[in-house]
């Protein structure tokens, strides 16, 4: 078995650490690992042919962001009773979200108009012949 089969065994780890190292040792050798990273595919989709979200070498799911979750939020688990509780908090949650926008939103609508009158009574006591303030 050759290097790069093993480290593809051992996964992006593996593949970082002798990228790191090779910069540390000699950074033409990172260079070197890097381009062949980057040349091979390894880097990014992480083999792009055939790539099918199957870690081959550990026989787990990872999806797109590369952690344990696959799944899309919209996509049914298969367990009716879930997808109804998900869809239900999803719906609350972003009602709520909405809310708490529109709040923030009369707050500061409210803060703008305070300070607007503070400035208009400042300026009302001071008289029309005051010259403003630097």
């Amino acid at each position: 078995m050759d290097i790069a089969a093993k480290l593809d065994d051992i996964g992006k780890p593996a593949w970082i650490g002798v990228t790191v190292l090779g910069f540390i040792l000699f950074w033409p050798i990172g260079l070197g690992v890097l381009a062949y990273l980057i040349w091979s595919g390894r880097m990014g989709g992480w083999k792009r042919d055939g790539f099918d979200g199957m870690n081959k070498a550990r026989g787990r799911w990872y999806g797109p962001s590369g952690c344990g979750w696959g799944r899309n939020r919209s996509q049914a688990t298969g367990n009716h009773a879930f997808d109804e509780y998900r869809a239900d908090t999803l719906r609350r949650l972003e009602e709520e979200e909405r809310e708490f926008r529109e709040f923030l939103d009369r707050l500061r609508q409210a803060k703008d108009k305070a300070e607007f009158d503070q400035f208009m009574n400042d300026r009302q006591r001071r008289g029309p012949d005051a010259q403003p303030q630097s």
